[in-house]
């Protein structure tokens, strides 16, 4: 290898959204992650909602009024097929 291009390795600390915090090896010295394996809803078996830009609220208040009518109004009828005349 050759000397003096590549970064230092260093002990990391690693702070998640939910306040858990561990210790991990890499080029920086301190990272900062939304989701860790103690909030994940894969490793807890918890459904939770991970929501920074306020979507859900934003889809909620769009649809609150109306609800979900478009999903019980059901299909369309089929138009009837055009006659064709050969002439």
């Amino acid at each position: 290898m050759k000397d003096k291009i590549h970064p230092k390795y260093v002990v990391t600390k690693v702070t998640c959204g939910c306040g858990n915090t561990f210790l991990t090896r890499s080029t920086q010295p301190e990272l900062k992650i939304d989701i860790c394996n103690a909030c994940h809803p894969f490793y807890t078996g918890k459904l939770k909602y991970v929501d920074t830009a306020g979507r859900i609220e934003k889809f909620q208040k769009k649809f609150a009024g109306t609800g979900y009518a478009s999903l019980n109004r059901g299909k369309k009828a089929a138009k009837p097929a055009a006659e064709t005349t050969e002439a």
